[in-house]
């Protein structure tokens, strides 16, 4: 017989009673019936319950074991009676009695946390011990989903006809959006590489190489701070190029990947076949996001016209500015001034003063009517223009945000989601998605100067001539996809021919010098016959957190950083030896206080 295990935890059926078999696994629990111990024996398969009295050689030495201790039993096979057969799991037919036992590994004083049961723990305690915190049961199944996840990709991009390469992890710094990951360099004293923000340049010099379609499951490294929903240190995408495509072969070539696979790990939810193409303006004008979650049926609209020159000054004021609107979110069934005034506080917890409202109910003399503040300051007609234009009627809401866009966009799409979620109005269980398309190239920074605002190798719309204009004018064929307010895609058709390269670059502040000096790979190879090309990436840790219904992705990743970019079981970050620092003639400066 094998040294630990002749079955796992979770193979042992009816049909191997009377046998003598050998388990080796975790205690799960162990249960004391007057004389008669009960251990549900775990791995990562399963559990099988065994059982030992005292009749049996083993039962002192079972009387010792404890959670978590790792033990390894023989035993006999035994029927359960029909009464006590366990149908929740594959083994509740049988149990085995215990002939002999060995500790294999104990439990040296008290568990930091349980793993049967898997009660809630505070997170800082689950991180810094990880390796108990994956043993429990939904923990693991999140893993072995990613892990299943990430098979069915490969298998799915193989299938139709990408073939998979790796690229270096050790590389030179790039601008992506991100901060670097720096890593010096003993042997050059004084220079840094950076770890990856993603594949990006690589990947395109593979297009230039000659090889038609390329993906890879690859690691990326950024330095930013973190979110629910985004690693502050690493994370997975799925990359991927194609030589000779336009925006619509990409789209066609990754939407059969990524619905297939929600389809086989969707857990019984639907994935809606219809992924409409979104402008990027559009997305933010009706959603407030250019992550939409397409569940939600509400679409702000503008709504300027009715409050200018109109009795609610603060409106009426504003629009006088150039570059101010004034935006309506409708609010099917939300008529009543409880649930007005609910969003007016939730408004206020966004840190704006609030939001104005109408509501349409039925008055005194049985005929609808508008109420609410705003309702009054402006008066019947503009009210009910404002109703016609927005499809409401008795027993529905609007709300309203006023000023320059880009200063109430993100919490008026925050406002949509959180009123279509109060009113019951966002559909559950299904997955919708949207191609955003049609980004800007450029956008203008804190300080008011023009950078790139999405990825900066993307081909502009329109080409060199684009590009003698307005920046801010000027539309990339860059295209995110979104699924249920989250962002699981982003790419580009890429920018492969070099005069255009300098020139997208010298708009956003680096002269051609520092074009050759970041990118000189880049620069040399689109000398030598470049292929117009294109591709994306999605996000793999986001993906699996989708799948398992989860808001927190450190949920889904194995190892996670804490939310300070902190390893609690590793102890990283560390300072480092003297020995190290001057091994690479480094000196670190003191904290600032």
């Amino acid at each position: 017989m094998h040294a630990y295990r002749s079955h796992s935890c979770a193979a042992l059926t009816a049909a191997n009673a009377g046998e003598t078999v050998r388990l080796s696994g975790w205690v799960h629990r162990v249960r004391d019936h007057g004389g008669v111990l009960f251990v549900d024996l775990r791995d990562h398969y399963g559990i099988t319950q065994v059982l030992c009295d005292g009749d049996s050689a083993a039962f002192k030495e079972l009387e010792k074991v404890r959670a978590e201790w790792v033990i390894r039993i023989d035993g006999t096979v035994k029927l359960r009676d029909a009464s006590l057969v366990n149908a929740k799991i594959p083994t509740g037919e049988i149990e085995v009695y215990v002939r002999e036992v060995e500790v294999l590994g104990a439990v040296d004083g008290e568990l930091p946390l349980p793993v049967f049961g898997d009660q809630d723990y505070p997170e800082e305690t689950r991180l810094a011990y990880r390796f108990l915190d994956l043993r429990r049961d939904s923990l693991h199944n999140k893993m072995m989903l990613r892990s299943n996840v990430v098979r069915s990709l490969r298998n799915r991009m193989w299938d139709i006809g990408f073939n998979e390469y790796q690229t270096p992890i050790i590389t030179a710094s790039s601008p992506e959006g991100a901060r670097d990951f720096l890593v010096p360099s003993r042997l050059h004293p004084g220079k840094f590489y950076a770890l990856p923000q993603a594949p990006q340049q690589f990947k395109q010099l593979i297009m230039v190489a000659g090889f038609d379609r390329y993906f890879q499951i690859a690691p990326c490294f950024r330095d930013e701070d973190p979110r629910a929903d985004r690693s502050p240190t690493d994370f997975y995408q799925l990359d991927l190029e194609m030589s000779f495509v336009t925006q619509e072969d990409v789209f066609n070539a990754v939407q059969p990947v990524i619905q297939g696979l929600f389809e086989e790990f969707g857990n019984g939810k639907t994935v809606d076949p219809d992924w409409p193409l979104i402008p990027y303006a559009e997305s933010l004008l009706k959603y407030g996001s250019d992550k939409p979650d397409l569940r939600n049926p509400i679409e702000m609209q503008i709504v300027s016209e009715h409050f200018a020159g109109s009795g609610f000054a603060i409106f009426a004021k504003l629009l006088e500015q150039e570059g101010t609107e004034i935006r309506a979110i409708p609010a099917p069934t939300g008529g009543s001034r409880k649930f007005c005034d609910r969003m007016n506080a939730f408004a206020q917890s966004q840190g704006l003063p609030g939001m104005g409202y109408i509501f349409w109910r039925k008055g005194d003399n049985g005929e609808m009517e508008a109420a609410g503040p705003l309702a009054k300051n402006i008066g019947p007609e503009r009210t009910e223009a404002i109703r016609v234009q927005l499809g409401l009627g008795e027993g529905d809401a609007a709300f309203f945000l006023g000023g320059k866009p880009e200063a109430f966009e993100a919490i008026a799409g925050r406002a949509r989601n959180e009123i279509g979620k109060e009113l019951g109005l966002t559909e559950e269980g299904v997955f919708k998605f949207a191609w955003i398309v049609d980004f800007p190239m450029y956008e203008k920074d804190d300080e008011g100067k023009i950078d790139f605002s999405h990825n900066p190798f993307s081909m502009p719309q329109g080409g060199l001539e684009a590009l003698s204009g307005d920046p801010l004018k000027v539309l990339g064929y860059q295209y995110d996809l979104a699924c249920n307010g989250y962002e699981l895609v982003s790419g580009a058709i890429r920018n492969h021919k070099l005069e255009i390269m300098y020139k997208a670059f010298e708009l956003a502040g680096y002269p051609a010098s520092e074009v050759e000096k970041r990118f000189g790979g880049m620069v040399k190879a689109f000398k030598y016959g470049a292929p117009p090309h294109g591709g994306c990436a999605a996000g793999i840790d986001r993906i699996v957190m989708l799948l398992a219904d989860e808001i927190n992705i450190r949920e889904v990743i194995m190892f996670p950083m804490n939310q300070r970019a902190e390893d609690l079981m590793m102890g990283a970050p560390s300072e480092p030896t003297n020995e190290q620092m001057r091994e690479l003639r480094l000196r670190a400066l003191p904290k600032e206080a």
